[in-house]
């Protein structure tokens, strides 16, 4: 899961959704331990970029269909 880093007062904090606290059995108070780490922009990957354009020519026509639905 990843979350914005959101200010709170003069500090910073982030939103952890309900269902994610009961995924993993928490409550408000419970301590936890958190790794940071920044999120970097994803790329992808020459192969998928190849076969994703490929898809893309050959359904062109039912693409265009679906996308005026």
């Amino acid at each position: 899961m990843t979350q914005k880093l959101i200010r709170i007062g003069s500090s910073a904090g982030v939103i952890i959704p309900k269902s994610e606290l009961k995924k993993i059995n928490v409550t408000v108070g419970d301590e936890v331990e958190i790794v940071v780490k920044k999120s970097a922009k994803t790329t992808i990957s020459p192969e998928l970029h190849e076969w994703t354009n490929k898809f893309i020519d050959q359904y062109r026509p039912v693409l265009d269909a679906l996308a005026k639905k």
